[in-house]
């Protein structure tokens, strides 16, 4: 599976934890856990939350796919 989101990366640079995460944005751990090893991908509507969490863009919450 590709890497298609830097959830992860984020959550380190900001010194923030993918349990904290899940609290604020009301999913499981095991949730967030799966997103940030790109098991499975969120929806647009809470990538936006977790954008507006972390402080960032969305954008940078996503890795450029183009080659």
């Amino acid at each position: 599976m590709a890497n298609l989101n830097r959830i992860k990366v984020v959550l380190v640079e900001k010194g923030k934890t993918g349990k904290w995460l899940a609290e604020e944005i009301g999913k499981t751990p095991c949730t967030v856990s799966k997103w940030c090893s790109n098991s499975i991908q969120p929806d647009l509507q809470t990538l936006d939350k977790i954008a507006k969490l972390l402080e960032v863009d969305v954008k940078y919450l996503l890795n450029d796919t183009q080659m």
